[in-house]
């Protein structure tokens, strides 16, 4: 005679103590969860929404400065540390994690146009209005020490812009000319003058691209080599592989004023963008149209914007004295995350990836609040390239064929390239 018995085992089901979560057994066969799917959509949906309603980006607001703030500068070795220069040669070095100023000095006389910090992080160099370059310890000096720079270098003519490179001993400037310096000589080593009036920017890396209008600033991707953003005076940001200038891979439009700033995430994969319409804007760095878009009503022009090294705040500069501390995430939650919520927060984002085509959750998902100013000239920027694509395709339908040229919105924007 058989006898059948049925075994378990009770560590698949008991708990080894009561604070442990009681396990549920699950069959994964689709076939006995017809409704599956309608309940992820719902929960898709929901936490779509509960994003949105969760998204207060603003942080802090770093007060102190008693003029515009013109630049900043991130410490290659300290995530809680940060430079800001004003346009009153003032320089303050702030502490993220207090939020408070720890260092002021008087750098220049005029605007503080260009800082930035030595790769080893012991100090930093400055450039201002008053034509000199300046090197600063990046230790506040002890008591009863004179706040004086370690060393002063007197150029020719207004310094706009400074870096500095990554592993060696050599910084470049940039003004009336292009200057390469060695930090033991007070002269440069290598100018570099192409005929024009000023430079506004200069970041280690050889390239030249001519453009319609004039672009601001650049900033390369720390993860692709060969790519670089560059924030330009038409409203746009055109992303660039060195190795074929002809024209951009990339065009991201969402601006409705000049560009003045771009930062690329430590990743790679996002930039973020400041502008003259008082917003700032975060791009991926493959898509024509930001995921994200910031503005408070007191927030003037922003002049400079910065990503913070562990990928996750963005400081931004701007023309009414604030630095300003927000989330890269607008939704993230801070601080410590339990192991529960931290599982609900990826089922919760595999399910909006997967439901992210839906029209309604694409809706909420894409859906931002925007000052009425920005709104207005958004839709007139819309009726005005419309006018003019309509008056292209009029003015090739009645000319002879193959008189007019075919030419894509990437290239025309790019004048030459100079090779």
């Amino acid at each position: 005679m058989k006898v059948k018995v049925l075994s378990r085992n009770p560590d698949d089901y008991v708990r080894e103590t009561k604070l442990d979560i009681q396990r549920v057994p699950r069959n994964y066969d689709p076939s006995l969860h017809p409704f599956e799917v309608p309940r992820e959509y719902t929960r898709a949906l929901n936490a779509t929404k509960l994003e949105r309603v969760f998204a207060k980006p603003f942080l802090a607001s770093l007060d102190g400065h008693r003029d515009g703030v013109n630049c900043m500068a991130k410490h290659p070795k300290s995530l809680s540390t940060m430079l800001s220069g004003s346009c009153d040669g003032e320089l303050k070095v702030w502490n993220l994690t207090k939020r408070e100023c720890v260092r002021t000095l008087q750098a220049h006389e005029g605007f503080v146009r260009g800082m930035v910090v030595r790769f080893c992080g012991t100090s930093f160099f400055t450039v201002g209005d008053d034509k000199t370059i300046k090197q600063w310890k990046m230790e506040t000096p002890g008591y009863g020490e004179e706040e004086e720079p370690l060393n002063t270098i007197l150029g020719k003519s207004v310094f706009t812009s400074i870096d500095h490179h990554q592993k060696e001993g050599v910084f470049v400037t940039c003004g009336q000319q292009v200057d390469i310096w060695d930090e033991q000589r007070s002269s440069p080593i290598r100018s570099f003058s192409w005929g024009v009036d000023s430079f506004s920017c200069v970041r280690f890396n050889p390239v030249e691209v001519i453009m319609s209008m004039r672009s601001n600033t650049l900033c390369w991707n720390p993860m692709e080599a060969y790519h670089f953003t560059c924030s330009n005076e038409d409203y746009n940001l055109y992303t660039y592989d060195m190795r074929y200038l002809d024209k951009p891979f990339t065009v991201h439009m969402d601006h409705v004023s000049a560009v003045l700033d771009v930062d690329y995430s430590p990743t790679g994969k996002e930039f973020v963008s400041a502008s003259f319409d008082k917003t700032i804007r975060i791009f991926p760095k493959d898509s024509g149209h930001s995921r994200e878009v910031y503005h408070t009503k007191r927030m003037q022009h922003v002049i400079s914007i910065k990503w913070s090294s562990d990928n996750k705040y963005i400081l931004s500069a701007s023309d009414e004295m604030n630095i300003r501390l927000w989330k890269a995430n607008a939704a993230e939650k801070l601080g410590l995350l339990a192991p529960r919520e931290k599982a609900a927060v990826n089922y919760s984002q595999k399910l909006k990836e997967k439901f992210q085509h839906h029209p309604q959750i694409r809706r909420i998902s894409h859906h931002r609040h925007l000052p009425k100013s920005i709104y207005s000239q958004t839709k007139e920027l819309r009726v005005m390239k419309e006018a003019r694509r309509r008056k292209e395709r009029n003015v090739r339908k009645h000319s002879k064929p193959g008189s007019m040229p075919v030419v894509t919105e990437k290239e025309k924007h790019v004048v030459t390239v100079v090779k």
